[in-house]
């Protein structure tokens, strides 16, 4: 009586198909919990612009403006460049910083002779929850898909 024990072949290839299967699930969700938390941090962000720009807004009584190449004008003179989008702190000519690198935006408008604003960033998740309400509450019309928006209150 020779008895051998051990795995056969097909066993061996079910368990790796199983733990291969389990690992692309995984996967999937890791990666829409990385866009998810990257979404979550732009909105954040925009959230701290907007206080800064309603500081700024507090010194000048308007808000900066822009030249369509993402820069907001306006510092002290009106003229010159307060700050690029996705970096740059926003400033005005004396020197005050209202915010260290402003966020990435996609959309930056004033309105309303300087008194509103609304600003928006693209999301990777387009089907947030977040883009629909933003867009009733502030976006221009047409309002860009994928794109959530705050706005001056």
């Amino acid at each position: 009586m020779n008895k051998k024990s051990g795995f056969t072949l097909i066993e061996i290839l079910v368990v790796v198909a199983i733990i291969g299967l389990l690992t692309a699930l995984l996967l999937v969700n890791l990666v829409g919990v990385r866009e998810r938390g990257a979404d979550t941090r732009k909105k954040s962000n925009l959230n701290q612009f907007r206080t800064a720009l309603r500081l700024y807004y507090n010194d000048f009584q308007s808000y900066p403006q822009a030249d369509g190449n993402d820069n907001l004008l306006g510092c002290g003179d009106g003229t010159s460049a307060c700050a690029k989008a996705g970096g740059d702190d926003l400033t005005n000519g004396s020197g005050t910083i209202y915010m260290k690198g402003t966020p990435e935006y996609t959309e930056y408008s004033r309105y309303n002779n300087g008194d509103s604003f609304y600003l928006g960033v693209e999301l990777a998740n387009e089907s947030d929850s977040g883009i629909a309400e933003s867009v009733n509450l502030c976006a221009p019309s047409p309002a860009t898909p994928g794109v959530f928006y705050i706005c001056s209150e």
